[in-house]
């Protein structure tokens, strides 16, 4: 039995779950954000280019998420990071700081990975609180 207290978040602006997940979960004070890649939610297909273009598009998922949840990335508290190359975490990194420009950042952490799903290059998921 699920609690009143989870509450499914979903929006046509970030590509629709497709497997037997939800896009994120509110919980209490928590928004727990499944990975999301580089898709473009208008055509369902991975965006052209190289890290910093797929980075881009993945922080644009999450970011139209978290606003289906009346949040912001000021409200995110850790991050996933997930590479098929460390060797883009630079790269990444310089897309990602430009998301998050409060002076507190969230906690992260970044590994690389032998395959993502669609052969993409990154996944990021999220956890935001709204305090």
């Amino acid at each position: 039995m699920v609690s009143a207290a989870l509450t499914e978040v979903c929006t046509h602006n970030a590509p629709k779950a497709i497997g037997p997940y939800s896009q994120a979960i509110s919980a209490g004070g928590f928004v727990f954000i499944s990975g999301q890649i580089p898709l473009d939610p208008a055509t369902a297909t991975i965006v052209p280019g190289a890290i910093r273009e797929q980075t881009r598009q993945v922080l644009k998922n999450l970011e139209a998420i978290l606003l289906e949840a009346g949040l912001t990335f000021e409200h995110v508290v850790k991050t996933e990071v997930f590479l098929k190359d460390m060797n883009d975490f630079n790269a990444m990194n310089e897309v990602y700081g430009s998301f998050f420009g409060s002076e507190t950042k969230p906690a992260r952490y970044a590994v690389q990975v032998s395959r993502l799903p669609r052969d993409v290059l990154i996944e990021i998921a999220c956890t935001a609180y709204r305090g």
